[in-house]
């Protein structure tokens, strides 16, 4: 394969004092009214803070990190769910100099600890009681206060007697090359490590989003952001800085619970989001219906793909626009009506997006902007452009950011946004850097001036004829299906290739139902024989998306889900191999103590 490079120049200059607390200081000081977020109340009414308030908390809490005995560099941790305390949080740490540590609700005791350990963290904020006995129950505790209206109350009082001379001059020398986060990053194997961020790479790559006409339009006039995500994760804590740059208005939605909700009554005209969430919205959809109403909703479904592909094959035909139409009408239009109604972008990074999913939401009217990069890279490197996209690439490098893929396949990123390295691990900085470029482990190809995502090098599986397996095109399209949570295929050293499945608790009453099956939970749906029969089918249409040789010849349904508690599962919800095969390795080997057919090539 021979090397293939992108580059796009960057377009920002700065000044190299315009770091996250500068332009947050710059922002109130332009246009103090305007809203920074909006804040669902009891009532799912929203309100307005604008950025001269949020400005004022900011400082007040920073004033009382401060008093609580944080230097300039010191680590604070900082765990809860996606709510503007959190904003708060993470910029007053900014404000008194010190350093964010951001940490998943959903870890472990165990990650938790060995978080606070490596980065040193002194102070931390936790949103629930049991996370700050977490924090306490810990060799060396930090000092913790709550991620909550009272914990803000509490730290502003704290730092009553700081003055505002003393808080300036934390940040006063300052610069954009400085530390701002360390993001522990949810590997799919070994310990996570702390991905050291500075100020530039957060602040001049949401600068140069802004200005690539390729990918800025999103953020232009008054635009409006829903984060759902958890801010631990660096594609939402990167989308609530670009918000702050731009001038958008953020909403917080904290619960997957009432996403449907919040985007309804809020009304976003883009959002950050994983194909996961996009699926699931999809497949909501599709369960929850029954007969004529099934029916039509599949065919206006499929009429929107088709609208979707048209666009990149020259426009819909004179019968297209005609359906088109009628399917507008009859469900289409509903469905934007039940996603806000002015939703006109999503960013969708995190894992890869099926073609169908990121064409059913185009076609209803939605862009969807596949990007593509890691924490390492603060959130994505590259990305399909708001025109003339291709539906199941990542599209471009963003200005300022540089793609390569190298002769064994592998993606090479650089730029303004990657990483400084890994906090307290320089070897394991130097093993994925050369040259400034960083190897993302990720295999991919340059099509047509466009990225696209073929799987994980390390998750390349060889059969014990030779043939090598990516299990990512089998896995990712079962993932898409209502009834499956997940799918692991498994084969490494064996002579046929097998599957893992596991169903989705969520969404099993549902599917059953639409199904004409009885209620039934994980474990009695996993042995049921229709079930069974079922989810054969859609094997074998993931089958259809790869060779003979790579196909899945024997799957089981596994009784349970797989999860985070059980560390099946990243905190971003990517599947860790080797612990599910650990888990259940004895349904594995039961499917290769049967006859083995023979490998075909």
């Amino acid at each position: 394969m021979a090397q293939l490079e992108m580059s796009s120049p960057g377009l920002a200059q700065l000044d190299d004092h315009l770091h996250l607390t500068a332009m947050l200081d710059e922002r109130a000081a332009s246009n103090p009214e305007h809203a920074f977020a909006e804040v669902k109340g009891a009532s799912d009414d929203w309100t307005s803070v604008s950025l001269a308030e949020f400005r004022a908390q900011v400082r007040a809490v920073a004033k009382g990190l401060v008093a609580s005995g944080m230097n300039v560099g010191d680590r604070v941790g900082v765990v809860g769910d996606t709510r503007i305390e959190w904003s708060v949080v993470d910029f007053a740490i900014f404000a008194a100099g010190g350093v964010s540590v951001p940490i998943y609700p959903s870890s472990s005791a165990s990650q938790v600890a060995w978080i606070v350990e490596d980065a040193g963290v002194k102070i931390a904020v936790a949103e629930s009681a049991e996370q700050r006995d977490t924090f306490a129950g810990l060799a060396t505790a930090p000092t913790t206060f709550a991620l909550d209206e009272s914990g803000m109350v509490e730290l502003s009082a704290l730092g009553a007697n700081v003055t505002d001379e003393d808080l300036d001059a934390r940040t006063e020398n300052a610069v954009l090359d400085d530390l701002a986060t360390i993001i522990y990053t949810s590997g799919t194997t070994g310990r996570p490590k702390g991905a050291m961020l500075t100020h530039r790479n957060l602040v001049e790559h949401a600068a140069n989003v802004e200005l690539d006409p390729g990918f800025g339009a999103f953020v232009k006039g008054d635009t409006r952001v829903l984060l759902f995500l958890p801010l631990a994760h660096v594609f939402a804590r990167f989308a609530m800085i670009l918000a702050l740059s731009a001038g958008s208005v953020i909403g917080y939605s904290p619960s997957h619970k009432t996403l449907a909700a919040d985007m309804a009554s809020f009304r976003p005209t883009w959002m950050p989001l994983v194909p996961r969430v996009l699926e699931t919205i999809l497949n909501r959809a599709d369960t929850s219906m029954t007969g004529v109403k099934k029916r039509l909703f599949r065919w206006a479904s499929e009429v929107a793909r088709e609208a979707s592909r048209a666009m990149e094959t020259g426009g819909a035909s004179t019968s297209l626009k005609i359906r088109y139409t009628l399917a507008d009408k009859l469900v289409l239009g509903k469905i934007r009506h039940l996603l806000g109604g002015q939703l006109g972008y999503v960013l969708s990074g995190g894992a890869r997006m099926l073609p169908d999913v990121g064409d059913f939401f185009r076609g209803i009217g939605v862009t969807v902007m596949q990007g593509y990069g890691l924490t390492e890279t603060s959130a994505a490197a590259t990305g399909t452009q708001v025109k003339d996209s291709i539906m199941g690439t990542v599209g471009q490098p963003i200005a300022g950011c540089s793609v390569k893929v190298s002769e064994d396949g592998e993606i090479h990123l650089k730029g303004v946004n990657l990483f400084a390295g890994y906090w307290n691990a320089p070897d394991a900085t130097a093993s994925v850097m050369s040259d400034g470029w960083f190897a993302t482990g990720d295999l991919g190809v340059i099509e047509d001036g466009s990225l696209r995502i073929v799987g994980r090098k390390k998750e390349i599986l060889v059969l014990s004829s030779g043939k090598n397996v990516q299990p990512a095109v089998l896995e990712d399209f079962m993932r898409a299906h209502p009834a499956i949570q997940d799918a692991v295929v498994v084969g490494e050293g064996r002579n046929f290739v097998s599957a893992l499945v596991a169903l989705d608790e969520a969404l099993l009453s549902a599917w059953l139902r639409a199904e004409d099956l009885p209620e039934m939970n994980v474990e009695e749906a996993s042995m049921n024989e229709r079930v069974r029969e079922l989810v054969g089918k859609v094997i074998a249409a993931a089958n259809e998306q790869v060779s003979k040789a790579e196909s899945i010849k024997e799957y089981r349904i596994v009784p349970r889900g797989f999860s985070e508690a059980r560390e099946e599962l990243t905190a971003s919800l990517k599947v860790r191999r080797k612990v599910v095969l650990a888990h259940f390795g004895d349904v594995v080997e039961a499917i290769y103590a049967k006859a083995k057919p023979a490998p075909q090539e």
